[in-house]
């Protein structure tokens, strides 16, 4: 769960600068006033957060990314008949 969160922060960070370069309009900026404002500090601090733990996690993985952890399923015992 703490991937997909990183992952969905990554992903609003990411648009963010798409608006920056684009329409040069900082989102973040335009909800707390400025950018020098500290819920907005906070908020840019939060997404690097999150985009540095995808980066490793993905390094460590060899380059994947699983969002959500698969259960490996449990092999299903054969009953066995009593003679």
């Amino acid at each position: 769960m703490l991937r997909f969160i990183a992952f969905v922060l990554t992903c609003l960070g990411g648009l963010n600068w798409l608006m920056i370069g684009t329409l040069q309009y900082d989102f973040v900026a335009g909800i707390f006033g400025t950018q020098a404002n500290v819920f907005s500090r906070i908020i840019y601090f939060i997404i690097g957060i999150a985009s540095m733990y995808i980066l490793i996690v993905t390094i460590f993985n060899k380059g994947r990314l699983k969002l959500f952890g698969y259960k490996k399923k449990k092999p299903k015992h054969e009953e066995v008949e009593d003679f």
